[in-house]
């Protein structure tokens, strides 16, 4: 019985260890990559913080056989009109042919060009470029990626990591000074334990000098594979209830909301229960977010949420704390005590 617990107990450890790796990784990835990504933006006009949350993606953060086999950021396929080298990679099929590359310069700037000289991506070009919820979710429709959680992959990088300052400092909305990365860490040692003796006037100033604003497509789509809309105030609960053919109790309960009326701000709306856990590691808390905000915009039920980081019902975390989503948190996040759900 001890032999199978100590055996637990590492294998716990060592899942710990891999997710505050990955972050590291990313954040690695960024400062390598960022002047690249605001580069081939200003050249091309393909956002930058598109091109970095889809390098991140794409290379599992630098760490892919991919990328290290080929210089491949994007996972771009040979395609009938592709003439340089090759390399051959399972994907969607088992050995299916990918560009390579001598060097990642060479892959960012195919990968502007990939989309900006294709007619099926021409439509993200009239979008703007600040609007990275619409440039992801183009990006799938146009058949970038099979994964049906491609946007919201995307999306959440941009956001968890800041990505969207990149773009603005393309744009010449800011400059270079002005950055800030969320969870930077000042060496590769830094702890969690680290992390948790910031004090909350620290923590602020990890958060973006330049607020984002999250937008939803119109009609029915998923987070964390459970089906959900985003409706606006003053929208009757009744009304949806009646439309997605779900009982208004059954609604009001998958929402965890307070009153069977309507909707006293625009939010998200499940019309499924939404699940206990994520696939992703943590969130970074924003301006104005509650817990409850949290729960909805990653699609865990609001219980689990407070359970996984050992908050009480009404605790409010502080700007830039992480909430953990996928297990349990290590102690407490620092609270925002004026806040309130």
């Amino acid at each position: 019985m001890r032999f199978s617990v100590a055996v637990f107990f590492l294998a716990f450890l060592n899942l710990r260890m891999g997710f505050a790796q990955k972050a590291d990784d990313i954040e690695s990835y960024i400062n390598k990559y960022k002047d690249l990504a605001i580069a081939e933006m200003q050249r091309s006009g393909v956002p930058a913080s598109i091109t970095l949350a889809q390098g991140i993606h794409e290379t599992e953060a630098g760490n892919s056989d991919l990328v290290r086999r080929s210089n491949n950021h994007f996972g771009i396929k040979c395609k009938n009109t592709w003439t340089g080298s090759m390399v051959y990679h399972d994907d969607d099929k088992k050995g299916e042919c990918f560009r390579s590359y001598d060097k990642a310069e060479d892959s960012y700037r195919d990968h502007s060009d990939f989309l900006r000289n294709s007619t099926r991506y021409s439509f993200l070009f009239k979008i703007d470029p600040t609007d990275y919820t619409q440039w992801a979710y183009g990006l799938k429709k146009a058949g970038y990626a099979t994964n049906s959680r491609y946007p919201e992959i995307l999306i959440k990088l941009i956001e968890d990591y800041n990505l969207q300052q990149y773009t603005l400092i393309a744009m010449g909305k800011a400059t270079p000074a002005q950055e800030n990365l969320i969870a930077k860490k000042n060496d590769s040692t830094a702890s969690v334990h680290d992390e948790q003796l910031r004090t909350p006037t620290q923590k602020n100033e990890l958060v973006a000098a330049v607020p984002v604003k999250r937008e939803y497509p119109e009609g029915e789509f998923e987070i964390n594979k459970s089906r959900v809309i985003f409706e606006k105030a003053g929208t009757s609960l009744l009304s949806i209830a009646e439309q997605y053919h779900i009982s208004l109790k059954k609604l009001v309960d998958f929402n965890e909301l307070e009153s069977d009326n309507v909707l006293l701000k625009d939010q998200l709306v499940f019309l499924v229960r939404k699940r206990k856990l994520s696939d992703v590691e943590f969130h970074i808390v924003k301006e104005g977010e509650t817990v409850y905000d949290i729960s909805q915009s990653e699609g865990i039920r609001y219980e689990s949420l407070l359970e996984m980081n050992r908050l009480a019902n009404g605790q409010q975390p502080a700007i830039g704390e992480k909430i953990y989503l996928h297990s349990a948190a290590p102690s407490t996040p620092l609270l925002n005590i004026q806040q309130s759900r």
